[in-house]
């Protein structure tokens, strides 16, 4: 006998766990995007979706878990984006162009969203879940499939995977927050391009 699965009572109607930690996730980024990281407090979150805050602390979790829900969400967001733009008929070069510029998009788009990415820290010792980690690794594993032609030894990969997700993190946190003006006019399409293309200038031509 199948035991059936719990449900979250409110205002709103029910939901089952899957549905209730979709709408406060829904809930948590759209404070975010509209008022920043610093808005996404449980009981405002509590009171965006008409349940009390133990709702959300026993379905979802504290406010940490709330904040991986929406970065994981961010993840998947962005996996869809950076898999537009990659062209089956195109080389891996160009196609490692197209995801640079297509990082730039999604994060100029919802900058307040993809804020909380780096701006959340769990505590000291604490593991972020399997499905958050699954989350960052759809988005990782495209940029490592696409560089596999140029360097196909995997860990050399892996580092500049991270490399570059760095460096265009530093270049989008400038040009989102208006501070890239002071370093250059540069558009930073043309600087990602630019850091892209000398980044793989000693790579195998493919």
């Amino acid at each position: 006998m199948r035991t059936p699965k719990k449900r979250a009572a409110g205002p709103r109607g029910e939901h089952n766990r899957e549905g209730f930690i979709a709408l406060v996730t829904e809930a948590a980024e759209g404070l975010v995007r509209r008022e920043g990281v610093r808005a996404l407090g449980m009981r405002r979150l509590a009171a965006a979706i008409g349940y009390a805050p133990n709702s959300i602390y026993n379905a979802v979790g504290d406010l940490d878990a709330v904040h991986l829900r929406v970065n994981a969400r961010t993840f998947d967001r962005l996996r869809v984006a950076l898999a537009a733009a990659l062209d089956p008929k195109a080389t891996a070069r160009e196609n490692a162009l197209a995801l640079a510029e297509a990082y730039l998009v999604f994060v100029a788009a919802d900058p307040l969203v993809w804020s909380l990415v780096f701006e959340h820290r769990l505590p000291p010792g604490t593991e972020a879940p399997a499905w958050h980690r699954e989350a960052l690794a759809g988005a990782t594993d495209l940029v490592d499939a696409t560089l596999r032609p140029l360097l196909p030894e995997a860990e050399e990969r892996a580092r500049a995977v991270a490399a570059l997700w760095a460096a265009l993190h530093g270049l989008a946190s400038l040009s989102t927050s208006g501070k890239l003006g002071a370093l250059t006019a540069a558009p930073p399409r043309d600087l990602a391009r630019m850091l892209v293309a000398r980044f793989l200038a000693s790579a195998p031509s493919r």
